[in-house]
């Protein structure tokens, strides 16, 4: 079954919605009215991985985040945390956070040892650039699949032997910017997910991303609604995990039709 994770961006310069929670209380709300509309989870991030985003200091962060996952926590929400900065995912694991998404997949040595401390899930992110932010470089579609499989089993490998356990990872293949500016190779990866699947949970990201806007024609974020619809529709019935979006709404009744068709005799 495909869980729903809700956006909550806690920033100045997300690229689709930056500003518009980064006060707790709005964050809050937000977050709330994600959980009524059908999340299974949420992901709160407080630095934006575009690349034009700022760099936020770990303080920042934990000053950001503090508030909105403690008055989450309080009313029962499952939180996952969007960081790559080990300070920050200890101190967020110790409020009560539910996982971690690290888009430099525990790059960090730090990092994993706290997640030898805090046994809890973790988002391994594949990505071709390096370092935290997205890069505005094309990509190779036709190398993508061997590049993003030879990184899963390379990273699950030097985690399992740094003290980490498999039931801990989850994997998300990048998206938009984080395989090329081009929108063949996340498209290619849509394509082929099952090559992908090897046992652990997949984790989708496409909400309202580049590679979307350019296959309608040059939309700007707001008007990518429909096509992240059908591209998350199209990575649900490829059988992935999770599903990280910005509208879950729309989202939840697609997978209850799903579900309704799939179960009809």
């Amino acid at each position: 079954m495909t869980r729903i994770v809700g956006i909550v961006n806690i920033t100045s310069d997300s690229f689709s919605d930056g500003g518009r929670f980064l006060e707790p209380e709005q964050a809050i709300l937000h977050g709330r009215r994600l959980l009524a509309e059908g999340a299974d989870l949420l992901d709160l991030g407080a630095e934006s991985s575009n690349p034009d985003g700022e760099h936020v200091t770990a303080e920042i962060e934990i000053e950001r985040l503090t508030p909105v996952i403690s008055a989450l926590k309080a009313s029962g929400a499952c939180v996952a945390i969007d960081t790559f900065k080990p300070e920050v995912m200890a101190h967020c694991l110790a409020l009560g956070a539910d996982m971690i998404n690290d888009i430099t997949a525990l790059g960090n040595p730090a990092a994993v040892e706290i997640l030898q401390t805090y046994r809890v899930p973790v988002v391994l992110m594949f990505a071709r650039n390096n370092g935290p932010r997205a890069t505005r470089q094309p990509g190779d579609a036709g190398t993508i699949l061997v590049e993003v499989r030879d990184f899963f089993a390379r990273r699950v490998e030097e985690l399992l032997r740094g003290g980490l356990h498999e039931d801990q990872f989850i994997l998300d293949p990048g998206m938009g910017y984080f395989l090329g500016s081009n929108p063949e190779p996340s498209l290619t990866v849509l394509r082929h997910l099952e090559q992908l699947q090897r046992g652990v949970p997949l984790y989708i990201s496409v909400s309202r991303k580049s590679f979307i806007g350019h296959v309608l024609g040059g939309r700007g974020p707001d008007e990518r609604a429909h096509g992240t619809l059908a591209a998350e529709i199209w990575a649900c019935l490829a059988g992935v995990s999770y599903i990280r979006t910005h509208q879950v709404a729309p989202l939840r009744d697609a997978i209850r039709m799903i579900e309704a068709i799939q179960q009809a005799s």
